[in-house]
């Protein structure tokens, strides 16, 4: 009966350690936030806002719209539910770090952006260009109904 209390006992303190270890290793080997390491303050200009826009152009209208809509066909086509950047509130609760996090890492079916193609500062100057969105949308002018078919 002692050996069987002994044994139990074993057994019990033996799964603790190995939790608290376990749980131990999990913490040091998660990625850092990207807060972290990648939170590097960059000035806008209007240099490295074209360049964003370039960017944006080539690696992102396609599925976001041109002004961030995100009703393009290729969203359609690869059945996405993508936010609509024109209006405020789509961006209101999302951090830069998180947006950063998305643009370098990819998200769900999109792809990352590779930092030789498009270091931090680039994307830190991305997301500034997507921030300003909803007033490029206004500024657009309205689209003209086309005219009817006789």
């Amino acid at each position: 009966m002692r050996n069987l209390f002994l044994l139990i006992s074993a057994m019990i303190l033996f799964s603790f350690t190995t939790t608290a270890a376990l749980r131990s290793m999990a913490q040091e080997n998660a990625p850092e936030p990207a807060s972290a390491t990648a939170r590097k303050p960059v000035k806008s200009t209007p240099e490295s806002q074209a360049h964003a826009k370039k960017l944006y152009t080539t690696d992102c209208a396609m599925c976001h719209g041109d002004y961030g809509d995100g009703k393009t066909d290729m969203a359609k086509g690869m059945e996405l539910s993508l936010p609509d950047w024109t209006k405020p509130e789509s961006l209101a609760g999302k951090p830069d770090e998180v947006l950063f996090k998305a643009i370098r890492n990819g998200k769900s079916k999109m792809p990352a952006e590779d930092a030789q193609r498009a270091d931090d500062d680039v994307v830190w100057n991305l997301i500034a260009y997507i921030r300003n969105m909803p007033k490029m949308a206004k500024d657009q002018p309205a689209a003209t109904p086309a005219p009817p078919a006789n």
